[in-house]
C-alpha cells in the first residue's frame, strides 16, 4: 500500500483488489504530514543554455528591445522553520548586503565550425611564432629584425639622393667620405648629386645622374637592420628594377612633389604607375609613399600639394591590390636637406604634419612573415669569383649554416657552403630567411652558375620544369595574344624567354568562372589560364606553396634575353613594355629528357670479351 496516498488499492497475492479500511483503526497507517516548502520569494534564474550552431558564422542575434526581466521584489514573509530555512539556504540565490539579488549570469556558449577553424589556426600560428622566436634565440641569440627595402619611382624623383642621405644620417657612410663625394661632384659640375654617389658607384651613373644597376647598401637603427636596394627609375632598365624589387620586403615609392614632375611620372607612360604594379607582382606587401622635394620653391611644404598627390595616387594603389588603410603610408620629406628622414620636421617649417619621420615609420611598421621552418630556397641574383665561387641573393625560405651540403638547381650540382658573409662583408656562421647574404660555394665553378639559379636543400629541392600552367592578367597589348606568342618572363631573379604554347581557359568577367572551351585569342583586360613552355628548365614553385617563386611578370622587351641581361652595355637599349602579370597554378613535370639523358649514357658491353 502506498504511504503517500491513503486511498490507494491494496494488493495482496491470492485475493482481489480491495479498498483499504478508512478510519482511525490500529491497522490503518497514518498518512504522512505534507512536506513544507519555503515560499518562493523571487523568479528563478534561467538555466544555462548551450547552442550548437554548426556551419553558421554567427549565432542568431537576440530581437531588438528584448531584455532580461527585472527581479521581482521580495515580499515580507514570516520567517520559515529551521528545516525550511536550511533548504532555502541551499536553493535560494545569494543576496547582497543592499538586499538586491545577484543571480549568476547564464552561460551562452556558441560552437561553430568557422570559429573553431579560426581559433585553431590562430593558436597554431601563435605557437609557431613563439617556437620560431625561441629557436632563433637559441641558435643566434638576440638579433635585430631585418628588412629589405627597395627605392622605386619615376626617374629623377630623388631615390638615390634619399638612399645616400639615409646612409649618412645613420652612420653607414662617414662624414669624410661624404665630403669627398661632394668635392668630386662639384669638380664634375654635379654638386647637387653628391648624396646619390653613395649608391651610384659607376662612372656612367655618376656622369649622367641615372641609376642603371641596382645599388646595394646597408644600415642599422636601434631597432632593426636594413638592406637598401636602389632600383633604376628609367623605363629602359625595368628588368633591373624587377630583379631588385624581387629581393625586397617593403617598397619606398619616391614621388617628386615639384610642379610638373609628379604629373609626368604619374600620367600614362610614367614609371610611377608601372613600378606600383610591379612591386605588387614580385611580392612586396607594404608601400611607404615618400613625397619628396617638399622644400622646392614650387611646393614650400604646402599641405594642399601633399593632399593633391595623395588623392590622385591612392585609387591607383588600391587598384594594384594594396589596402590604402593598412598597406600604404604617406610621408612628406626633403631628401636633399634631410628633413623628416630621421628627426621629425620642425613645426616652424611644416606646421600641419604631426606624423612620424621616415625612419620612425620603418622601425615601427609590422614585421613581414618569414618561413623559417620551410625548405631552403635562395635565388641567385649575381655571382662572381673571389678566391672561389661566390653567389649573392636573399634567402626566401628556411636557413643555412656553414658546412651545409646543398643543391644548386636546375643543374643539380651538389655544393658545400664554405663561408657566409653578411652585408658588411663580415663572415657569419649561419643565415636565416630574409637575410641578403653572400655565400662562398665549394664544388662548382662560377661559369656554371647564372642569375636565376636557386640554392636549395637536398631533401626538399625546388622544382625545375619546362612547362607549367598559370593564370595571366593581360594588362597592356596593342593586338591580340594567341598560342605561340613569345615574351620574357621575370620570376624572382630570373629573366627567361618563354612561349605561350596553349590558351586553356578564360575567366568570365560577370561570373568569374572558367570557360570549358579553350579561347582562340586573348586581349587586353582579360584573365586567362595558359600553358607556358621554356627552352631550358627553370626553378619555379606553385603560388600557393611559395609565393615568391610562384608569381611572375611577362614583358615584351623588344630584344633577346641575352641583351636584357647586359642591357647596361648599350648606349640606348630598346625599352620594353609589361604585357601581363601571373601566378603559377600547376607544374608539369617532364621526365622524358631525364630518361633520354640516362639512356644516352648507357653503354652495352659485348658478350664475348675477345670482341
Amino acid at each position: 500500500m502506498s504511504k503517500l496516498n491513503a486511498g490507494a488499492f491494496e494488493f495482496v497475492p491470492g485475493r482481489p483488489f480491495s479498498l483499504t479500511r478508512q478510519g482511525g483503526g490500529q491497522d490503518s497507517p497514518q498518512p504522512p504530514a505534507p512536506i513544507e516548502r519555503p515560499p518562493q520569494t523571487e523568479a528563478p534564474a534561467p538555466p544555462p543554455t548551450i547552442t550548437l550552431n554548426i556551419g553558421a558564422s554567427k549565432p542568431p542575434a537576440a530581437p531588438a528591445g528584448a531584455s532580461a526581466p527585472p527581479p521581482a521584489p521580495a515580499p515580507s514573509v514570516p520567517a520559515p522553520s529551521s528545516a525550511a530555512a536550511a533548504a532555502g539556504a541551499v536553493s535560494a540565490p545569494s543576496v547582497s548586503a543592499s538586499g538586491n539579488s545577484s543571480p549568476a549570469p547564464p552561460s551562452n556558449k556558441v560552437f561553430t565550425t568557422a570559429k573553431s577553424k579560426t581559433d585553431t589556426s590562430a593558436i597554431a600560428r601563435e605557437v609557431q611564432a613563439v617556437a620560431d622566436q625561441e629557436v632563433l634565440k637559441d641558435l643566434y641569440g638576440e638579433i635585430k629584425e631585418h628588412l629589405n627595402i627597395v627605392f622605386v619611382g619615376h626617374v629623377d624623383a630623388g631615390k638615390s639622393t634619399l638612399g645616400g642621405n639615409l646612409l649618412y644620417i645613420t652612420g653607414a657612410v662617414d662624414k669624410r667620405t661624404m665630403e669627398k663625394y661632394e668635392r668630386e661632384a662639384k669638380e664634375a659640375g654635379r654638386e647637387t648629386w653628391y648624396l646619390s654617389w653613395a649608391l651610384d658607384s659607376t662612372p656612367q651613373e655618376r656622369s649622367k645622374g641615372k641609376t642603371v644597376e641596382v645599388g646595394r647598401a646597408y644600415f642599422e637603427t636601434t631597432n632593426r637592420r636594413y638592406t637598401v636596394l636602389d632600383a633604376p627609375g628609367h623605363k629602359t632598365y625595368v628588368p633591373s628594377m624587377i630583379s631588385g624589387a624581387a629581393q625586397a620586403d617593403v617598397a619606398l615609392l619616391v614621388i617628386s612633389a615639384r610642379k610638373g614632375e609628379f604629373e609626368t611620372g604619374f600620367e600614362k607612360g610614367g614609371q610611377t604607375r608601372e613600378h606600383i604594379m610591379l612591386v605588387k607582382t614580385v611580392g612586396v606587401s607594404k608601400i611607404v609613399a615618400v613625397i619628396n622635394k617638399m622644400d622646392d620653391p614650387t611646393v614650400g611644404w604646402d599641405q594642399a600639394r601633399f593632399n593633391e598627390i595623395k588623392e590622385k595616387i591612392t585609387p591607383f594603389i588600391r587598384a594594384a591590390g594594396f589596402n590604402p588603410k593598412t598597406d600604404v603610408t604617406f610621408i612628406p620629406v626633403s631628401a636633399f636637406t634631410g628633413l623628416n628622414l630621421k628627426d621629425r620636421v620642425p613645426k616652424s617649417t611644416c606646421s600641419w604634419w604631426s606624423g612620424p619621420s621616415l625612419l620612425e615609420q620603418l622601425d615601427h611598421m609590422p614585421m613581414v612573415d618569414r618561413q623559417l621552418n620551410g625548405p631552403l630556397m635562395m635565388p641567385v641574383s649575381e655571382k662572381y669569383k673571389d678566391m672561389g665561387t661566390i653567389v649573392v641573393g636573399k634567402i626566401e625560405s628556411g636557413h643555412m649554416r656553414k658546412g651545409d651540403s646543398l643543391l644548386l638547381m636546375p643543374n643539380r650540382d651538389v655544393v658545400e657552403v664554405s663561408a657566409i658573409y653578411n652585408e658588411l662583408e663580415a663572415e657569419i656562421p649561419s643565415a636565416i630567411c630574409g637575410d641578403n647574404v653572400r655565400v662562398r660555394l665549394r664544388g662548382v665553378e662560377d661559369e656554371d652558375i647564372s642569375p636565376g639559379f636557386v640554392l636549395t636543400s637536398l631533401k626538399n629541392p625546388v622544382h625545375a620544369v619546362r612547362q607549367f600552367e598559370a593564370q595571366l592578367a593581360i594588362l597592356e597589348h596593342k593586338s591580340i595574344i594567341c598560342a605561340g606568342y613569345s615574351a620574357v618572363m621575370h620570376v624572382h631573379t630570373l629573366a627567361e624567354e618563354v612561349t605561350l604554347s596553349a590558351l586553356l581557359h578564360y575567366f568570365d568577367k560577370a561570373t568569374g568562372r572558367k570557360s570549358r572551351k579553350a579561347p582562340q585569342f586573348a586581349k587586353r583586360g582579360q584573365k586567362i589560364v595558359v600553358l607556358i613552355e621554356t627552352a631550358l628548365p627553370v626553378c619555379l614553385e606553385r603560388f600557393v606553396d611559395h609565393p615568391q617563386l610562384g608569381r611572375f611578370t611577362l614583358r615584351d622587351e623588344g630584344m633577346s634575353a641575352l641583351a636584357i641581361a647586359s642591357d647596361m652595355m648599350f648606349e640606348n637599349p630598346t625599352p620594353g613594355r609589361t604585357i601581363a602579370i601571373g601566378k603559377i597554378t600547376k607544374l608539369v613535370d617532364d621526365h622524358i629528357d631525364d630518361i633520354t639523358e640516362g639512356v644516352s649514357n648507357v653503354t652495352v658491353a659485348p658478350s664475348d670479351p675477345s670482341v
